[in-house]
């Protein structure tokens, strides 16, 4: 990223990142949820890509941030897009669209700090030494706990759970892509670059099939903004933001409290109980989250 020095965050809010990152990720579970009764889910993410890549775009050319400057930046800047919002979020709208409860969406989700810490040992050669891979083990399981009981239930559709999966493989290597060859990218232009893709590809899916029609409730109009801007413009962008400044693994290591996180909101906001089990759950993934942190 190209940012002057005096425009880096401060010490206070660069250790808070994390936490940040982790509740405004979790909020997307929740909005999707909030605002896919009103539209489908490849018009609701047409309209949200279009809208923060035109929002990027203004702001690029106010602050005159610099472009990519070869067809081969562009290309990466393309997949990283498809991956990570395309794929990624496209996969989540229409798993929790086939009934797929969000917590365990926001499960599956929380599998990809194992896949990134695999592939990122090979792909971008970080070292994770064991007390690192024990965390990603008490991650793991504590993710499982969170929603164990929604597992044993059943609750949502195979193609539902696939589609949560595809979501996962979308997170996990556009994580690792973006940490390879999409690092010297200034985040206001290569995030336009990002998100205008993947409003093209989710265009074509409304198109192809989907009506288009959208019920523009008072829900679903909150729904969007928050999605829009909290999430495209505030989360994406720290997101790709801990990449640069952090290995990937560490950084993923972070979607292990998603799940636990998101179940929370869900009891709130959606009467989505959880007991006990569900608690410890919490507790032992944030736990794993400290050791992958602590000996990183």
């Amino acid at each position: 990223m190209t940012l002057k020095a005096d425009l880096l965050p401060s010490g206070v809010l660069y250790t808070a990142m994390p936490g940040i990152l982790v509740v405004l990720w979790s909020t997307g579970f929740i909005g999707a949820k909030f605002g896919l009764p009103y539209a489908e889910p490849a018009t609701f993410l047409a309209y949200r890509f279009t809208l923060v890549a035109a929002i990027l775009v203004v702001v690029a050319a106010l602050t005159r941030a610099p472009w990519p400057k070869s067809a081969k930046a562009y290309f990466h800047l393309f997949i990283v897009g498809l991956l990570l919002q395309a794929v990624n979020l496209g996969c989540v709208f229409f798993a929790i669209d086939l009934g797929v409860d969000a917590s365990v969406t926001a499960l599956i989700n929380g599998l990809q700090p194992i896949l990134v810490a695999i592939i990122a040992v090979s792909v971008l050669g970080e070292r994770t030494s064991a007390w690192q891979w024990f965390g990603f083990v008490l991650g793991l399981g504590g993710v499982a706990m969170v929603v164990w009981r929604k597992l044993d239930l059943g609750i949502g559709t195979p193609l539902g759970m696939s589609l949560s999966i595809c979501a996962l493989l979308g997170l996990s290597i556009g994580v690792i892509y973006q940490k390879k060859f999409c690092e010297e990218m200034d985040l206001r232009t290569g995030t336009a670059v990002q998100t205008a893709a993947a409003a093209v590809v989710m265009w074509i899916i409304s198109a192809w099939l989907e009506t288009g029609v959208i019920d523009w409730t008072g829900e679903f109009i909150f729904a969007f903004i928050w999605l829009a801007f909290v999430l495209s413009l505030g989360a994406i962008i720290l997101l790709l933001y801990l990449i640069r400044r952090g290995h990937a693994a560490r950084v993923s290591s972070l979607f292990f409290l998603v799940p636990p996180v998101t179940a929370i909101f869900s009891y709130f906001i959606f009467d989505e109980t959880f007991g006990p089990v569900a608690v410890i759950g919490m507790l032992v993934a944030v736990i794993g989250v400290v050791l992958v942190n602590r000996f990183s």
